[in-house]
């Protein structure tokens, strides 16, 4: 092996645990060693636990000598975003409001992950509530971008988006509501998964709500699928069980029909950079031989802002039924977004929920015709790492999602991949959405664009220490 072990991904772990070139023990000290040198200053972790990791390191260690591990990501380190409950460790939720109560149970992914005997280290930071697309939390210290500690590794899913780009480990599970898996997943360079909604169950389940993978390749992901898409009764919205082969990621693009999406129809305008690397894979399909068809936007400010009061409204509820030395933990910049639901009428609130399904809708009817669609995972890079998000204004705080959100709400696979880097060095990131509950197919046309696109930049490195410091 060329590569340090805390570079491998989880399929060249596997290969190597099986052919005895490596331990699971081995690759944990690697990866705890990375860790380390970067953690100070990134800030990506909660509730690192490295005599818990060692422990499940040497059980996995003695299954692959026996010959019997339990799965192919057995002994594979993992991180898993905060908000998805791992048995014994408090979920904060990212904000200092939340009383710290060990969770009773592993919540859906968690469990699936244990089950396939990967070595769980740590959980990763996320802003108050998940309600940001930064790495800002008034629990958490500042997360921030590998590529550049003076950005913004987005969020909600911060710590993971990090963590996947600095190498601690190459396994890291997100949720998306909104955008949250390919947001941060954009700005830091990586893969971000967001499945069919029901396709990971998750607890608790809501409208648009998900977990997915986050990684450094496509075909970790597909590993990490064949491990987290299994039903669970305790997500009334899980799909049933399909006979999915996530390791089929071949594919020929020729004569797909893809669609190129360049205009959001509101929010923030994309940056010419991120339009011209956007429109350049386009043209590197269609040069695969894809038919590819431009279309214009199919949600609408209405829509958004309907969403955004509604959101607004449960925020303030879970908000106000705090009591007051609680509420004034919260992030400043939270409390400022939701206070106007205080003055939202009935019908305000009802209008907003309603603009779900029509987002829904609209999103169905104007992908229906094509095999994919693709389109900028955000309009804009990545920004300073102090801010809640590339506004930075709790009055306008959405106008980054424009591309992401409606597959949330219309229940569509989408992902974002890596497509280049800004002249400043910010990754941009393309976003890949498919038909309801072909994620498999999301999957095999981002492993395609991974063939197809220009050999990516070097990941990140630690920055080295201060003279006289040890790393």
């Amino acid at each position: 092996m060329s590569a340090a072990l805390h570079e491998l991904s989880a399929a060249e772990l596997a290969a190597a645990f099986a052919a005895g070139q490596a331990s699971p023990v081995e690759a944990l000290e690697a990866v705890l060693a990375h860790i380390a040198r970067w953690e100070p200053q990134l800030c990506a972790l909660y509730a690192c636990d490295p005599e818990a990791a060692r422990a499940a390191a040497r059980a996995s260690q003695a299954r692959w000598r026996a010959g019997q591990p339990l799965s192919a990501l057995d002994g594979v380190p993992v991180t898993i975003k905060e908000n998805i409950a791992s048995r014994g460790v408090p979920l904060p939720l990212g904000t200092a409001a939340t009383e710290l109560v060990p969770a009773a149970e592993d919540a859906p992914p968690t469990a699936r992950l244990r089950e396939a005997g990967c070595v769980i280290l740590a959980k990763t930071t996320m802003p108050d509530w998940g309600m940001l697309s930064s790495g800002l939390s008034s629990f958490h210290r500042l997360a921030r971008n590998p590529w550049d500690l003076r950005l913004n590794p987005g969020g909600s899913s911060a710590g993971a988006g990090a963590a996947a780009a600095a190498g601690y480990g190459p396994l890291h599970v997100g949720t998306d509501i909104g955008g949250s898996i390919r947001l941060p997943a954009a700005w830091c360079g990586v893969f971000g998964f967001k499945p069919s909604l029901g396709r990971i169950p998750i607890k608790p389940p809501f409208a648009g709500r998900v977990a997915g993978p986050m990684t450094r390749t496509v075909t970790d992901a597909a590993l990490m699928m064949a491990a987290l898409a299994r039903p669970d009764w305790r997500d009334t919205m899980s799909l049933p069980a399909q006979g999915i082969d996530w390791g089929a990621l071949e594919l020929d693009v020729r004569g797909l029909r893809l669609a190129l999406q360049l205009d959001a129809g509101w929010g923030l305008p994309v940056e010419p950079e991120t339009l011209a690397a956007v429109r350049a894979a386009a043209r590197a399909f269609e040069a695969a031989g894809a038919v590819v068809e431009e279309i214009g936007p199919f949600t609408t400010r209405e829509m958004m802002d309907g969403l955004d009061r509604f959101w607004r409204m449960r925020s303030w509820l879970d908000y106000s039924a705090l009591p007051r030395e609680r509420q004034d933990k919260v992030l400043a910049y939270i409390r400022a977004w939701i206070e106007p639901a205080a003055g939202y009428s009935a019908a305000q609130v009802f209008h907003g929920y309603s603009q779900m399904g029509a987002m829904r809708e609209a999103a169905v009817a104007a992908t229906q015709r094509f095999d994919f669609v693709l389109s900028p995972t955000s309009p804009v890079a990545s920004f300073p790492a102090e801010w809640a998000g590339p506004t930075n204004d709790p009055a306008h705080p959405l106008e980054h999602i424009g591309y992401t959100v409606p597959y949330n709400m219309s229940e569509q696979p989408a992902a974002s991949i890596g497509c280049g880097h800004g002249a400043d060095g910010r990754p941009i990131g393309l976003q890949i959405a498919g038909r309801r509950h072909d994620d498999l197919g999301v999957l095999r046309l981002a492993r395609a664009w991974e063939r197809l696109r220009p050999p990516p930049r070097p990941w990140p490195t630690p920055p080295e220490p201060a003279p006289g410091h040890a790393p």
